[in-house]
């Protein structure tokens, strides 16, 4: 009987099984692919964060914290600080200051006004004098929060703003001469311009360019807003319009004779140049591009900086694009002058702390205030031998009336008390009258 049965050939059966092996297997393997990209999350990308409970606060500011992908170690910061009627979070989408931070590696603080038309605090007796209260302490809160938290480098930390936010950049740099190493205003007035004794936030004299002091008058209200400093200056970069009508362009030349002053350095330029047509650039103390001031006049522009690559301008002013900074401008000489020994006791939620302060430097110390950072959780609430100021956060120590004067290789102890909340560090760092300490 025939068989009718279909079959294939054995002989060709094979190499046709074969193929279809191969070709399920690689429809296989294309489907498991599809799936692993359809599953696997996108890559990680840096973004814009809220922080609180960041240290003292007394006009409850808002902070945002930008901390890049590519952040380095021991990284810089860099403080952003807005206009009136903005926020941290439309400085930083309205700004170059982001993306500068993912090329270079450095970290950004957006801090927030929080009060009626979200204008900082400059004006205030409070806001003009170091540890006074009201905006710059909680500014200051922050930078040591970012210093803590990320091991940032307190040798780079810098401050820029534009309008209220650049009067802000020049009320920080004279309160925090030994916290800022420099900064750049876009817009802005010199330190106390809008200082007002009625409670208003606004000075329309100051707002229209019509209060013209001397350059040492300029200086002198710098140097009183933290009497006790004797270390170096930060270096301040200027940028104003020529038709700004809400800031007028004479406080562009107000803050020139303002910084140049308390840098020591002549009014005159020691370089002047045009680095686009619209922009004449002078700079005071030094021809380089890190000289101690450096202003940018744009021409025809109004109250709208920082545009046209001028943030980049502030970056390499800083020396955060990878330049060279110069090594005698720093918030404070190297170790050496002063050597701190910190000693502490603590229980469940409390500590008691015990400082020697000893002066290593060659000349005597009449009148000192030493400045630390208490870790996060920890408030002072009570001490001996120094007066506290505030009690968490950036704070200062001050001499009392027996303890003022540090003969050359002399020491003299002081402590306090202090609640915590399972932190029981020491500060990173301690600097007396500007200058950083060495531990031991």
């Amino acid at each position: 009987m025939t068989d009718r049965s279909p079959h294939v050939p054995t002989s060709a059966g094979r190499p046709v099984r074969a193929l279809l092996t191969v070709l399920l297997a690689a429809v296989l393997t294309l489907l498991s692919a599809l799936v692993v990209a359809v599953a696997a999350p996108p890559a990680s990308a840096a973004s814009l964060t809220e922080v609180t409970a960041f240290g003292s606060n007394p006009s409850n500011l808002r902070m945002h914290l930008y901390v890049p992908d590519s952040v380095r170690e021991r990284p810089a910061v860099l403080v952003a600080v807005h206009y009136c009627t903005g926020s941290g979070p439309a400085f930083h989408s309205g700004t170059e200051f982001a993306s500068l931070a993912d090329r270079y590696g450095f970290i950004v603080v957006y801090p927030s006004a929080t009060r009626s038309g979200n204008c900082f605090d400059v004006s205030s007796p409070q806001a003009l004098r170091r540890d006074g209260g009201s905006d710059p302490v909680g500014i200051r809160s922050m930078v040591a929060h970012v210093q803590q938290r990320y091991g940032a480098d307190p040798g780079r930390i810098f401050v820029t703003g534009a309008s209220s936010g650049a009067m802000m950049t020049n009320v920080l740099l004279g309160n925090y001469p030994d916290v800022f190493r420099a900064g750049a205003a876009f817009m802005g007035v010199p330190h106390s311009c809008f200082a007002t004794t009625d409670g208003s936030g606004w000075n329309s004299a100051c707002a229209n360019g019509a209060v013209d002091r001397t350059p040492q008058e300029w200086g002198a209200l710098v140097r009183a807003a933290y009497p006790g400093h004797t270390g170096p200056r930060p270096r301040m970069q200027i940028w104003h319009g020529t038709e700004d009508s809400t800031l007028r362009h004479p406080n562009f030349a107000e803050q020139i004779d303002q910084w140049t002053d308390v840098h020591g350095v002549s009014r005159t330029p020691a370089y002047t140049d045009r680095p686009q047509p619209d922009r004449i650039r002078t700079r005071y103390g030094a021809t380089g591009s890190q000289a101690p001031v450096e202003a940018i006049s744009v021409q025809g522009a109004g109250h709208t900086l920082p545009t046209g690559g001028m943030a980049a301008g502030a970056v390499a002013f800083f020396g955060l694009d990878g330049t060279t900074l110069p090594p005698d401008t720093g918030p404070g000489p190297a170790p050496g002058t002063c050597r701190i020994g910190w000693t502490t006791s603590a229980w469940n939620t409390g500590l008691t702390a015990t400082m020697t302060i000893t002066n290593t430097g060659t000349a005597p110390i009449d009148g000192w205030a030493l400045a630390f950072t208490l870790p996060a959780g920890q408030t002072v609430t009570s001490g001996w031998g120094a007066t506290y100021s505030p009690g968490s956060g950036a704070v200062t120590a001050r001499n009392v009336a027996y303890n003022g004067t540090l003969a050359a290789g002399a020491s003299t102890q002081i402590g306090l008390q202090a609640s915590h909340t399972g932190n029981t560090a020491t500060p990173a760092a301690f600097t007396l009258n500007g200058a950083l300490c060495s531990a031991g």
